[in-house]
């Protein structure tokens, strides 16, 4: 059931009465049936996954916090270790690793084929592994108290908003909310409605929009030149950002209206100055979970040694990299981003010290790392975006030297320019969200409703007339 659907519309509407129906204690119930009534519409064989892993951490967490040895609670929690990564390695990352010993042992004149599974890869997977992975050593380090109700934990795993693509909530914050009386207030409506129309525009107006003109270079780039290949990777870059910020705003509008608050996902991230100021804006839930659960226990800041320090940040991209993808397209993606943290770190003094003797002015010294920042990111959506690592290093010489053909605007050359004026605007909309630039951001609550209902209304209409087809959102795959 896809978030840009009237499915979910209805479903959503029905949830939210059900459940602020039924008396507080049983309100679990509902939400978690409605839960797992959403997640089945993609496939209800994938219930057994998540059922699987909601009990093995339940009872695993369980017996941990009953343990009094340490060797006892290290063993159950490899027992959840092995059990969610198991799962995920087989489902997701399997078929990588035996087409890759076949290609290792071709080169090698061995010859050994391994059989490639025909297991399909359940939605999700990713982020709700994570997220019980995240319960079970929160409780492994003590910082947590297990969750006694089966019922309430399998909602912590299963909840309907951020169960498919996020954010991947912490039990320390999610839990608490699930076990509190939760009332209906008009104020959180409006909130969450608000955030749920701002999502579906960034998806339905802006991303979908996108996505075609990027398809359409993406799966053919030997037939374009520098140019075209340019702007496809310019809207890929505003692409994924508001296909994925989409599902997250849906996600925490739709918790909201229930009471529920969910963690922030994206801030802004293309106004970023570096890239360690990238990743503390992109897909945030992300990025806490690996500094929490692989950066810090490698050491984290705490290491003296700066190559000890880089090789904790590049296994941390690694990891990050692997974990969207099981394609070097996706390792590669995960290494530039490390190395691009590490150089940053490393020729940070020698940048402030080349900033104040040329005396740069602050705001242009703002706008030139916002420039440079995202520009780096933009060369590593190209091995994101690419089905292959040669054709994003084709790709990338392509643009760097074949300046000589025309730039390709598509079958629809109004909707390609229509694309790139909603893109500009989304632009202008965030630097004056972030440098105060807007009278709009000043003045929208002073002035009331003649102010915000025309841009609510300007918005719907968009939705409509664009919103013809229900598209996946690009984070389903990982």
């Amino acid at each position: 059931m896809l978030f840009n659907s009237f499915a979910y519309a209805y479903f959503f509407v029905a949830i939210t009465i059900v459940s602020f129906a039924t008396p507080a204690r049983w309100r679990w119930l509902p939400l978690l049936i409605g839960s797992y009534y959403f997640y089945s519409c993609a496939n209800p064989v994938y219930l057994l996954l998540i059922l699987a892993s909601t009990l093995v951490d339940y009872f695993v967490s369980m017996a941990m916090w009953r343990s009094a040895s340490e060797s006892g609670k290290r063993f159950l929690l490899s027992v959840s270790l092995f059990a969610n990564l198991g799962l995920l390695f087989a489902f997701k990352y399997y078929n990588f690793f035996a087409d890759n010993v076949a290609q290792v042992t071709d080169a090698l004149g061995m010859a050994w084929h391994p059989s490639r599974s025909q297991l399909p890869l359940p939605v999700g997977i990713s982020f709700y592994t994570f997220q019980t992975l995240s319960y079970t050593i929160d409780v492994y380090r003590g910082r947590l108290k297990p969750e006694t109700h089966l019922g309430r934990f399998a909602l912590y795993v299963a909840f309907f908003p951020q169960l498919v693509a996020g954010p991947i909530e912490r039990a320390v914050n999610l839990l608490p909310q699930l076990n509190s009386e939760q009332h209906f207030e008009v104020k959180r409506l409006i909130s969450g409605l608000r955030l749920i129309l701002w999502g579906l525009f960034k998806k339905v107006v802006i991303a979908d929009r996108l996505s075609d003109f990027v398809t359409r270079v993406y799966d053919a780039p030997d037939h374009f030149s520098g140019p075209t290949l340019w702007l496809a990777t310019y809207f890929f870059a505003f692409q994924i950002y508001c296909d994925f910020s989409a599902y997250s705003d849906i996600a925490i509008g739709s918790a909201r209206v229930l009471g529920i608050d969910l963690m922030q996902n994206f801030n802004l991230p293309y106004m970023a100055t570096s890239i360690a100021d990238f990743w503390r804006r992109w897909h945030i839930s992300l990025s806490t979970w690996f500094r929490d659960y692989v950066y810090f226990p490698l050491g984290g800041n705490r290491i003296d040694s700066q190559w000890l320090w880089a090789r904790n940040v590049m296994v941390v991209f690694v990891v990050s990299g692997i974990w969207h993808g099981a394609s070097w397209t996706y390792f590669v993606w995960g290494v530039l981003h490390g190395l691009y943290l590490v150089l940053g770190a490393w020729t940070r003094p020698v940048r402030a010290r080349l900033a104040d003797r040329l005396r740069i002015p602050t705001k242009v010294l703002w706008c030139w790392q916002v420039f440079v920042t995202f520009h780096l990111v933009l060369v590593s959506w190209v091995f994101f975006r690419a089905r292959t690592v040669t054709d994003a290093c084709r790709i990338l010489w392509t643009m760097m030297t074949d300046w000589t053909g025309q730039l390709y605007l598509g079958p629809s050359q109004l909707a390609t320019i229509l694309a790139a004026a909603l893109v500009a605007l989304l632009l202008i909309v965030q630097l004056g969200q972030i440098r105060g630039w807007l009278p709009f951001y000043r003045s929208a609550r002073k002035h009331g409703w003649y102010v915000r209902w025309p841009a609510y209304v300007t918005l719907i209409l968009l939705i409509a007339m664009l919103g013809v087809t229900a598209n996946d959102f690009i984070y389903f795959q990982f």
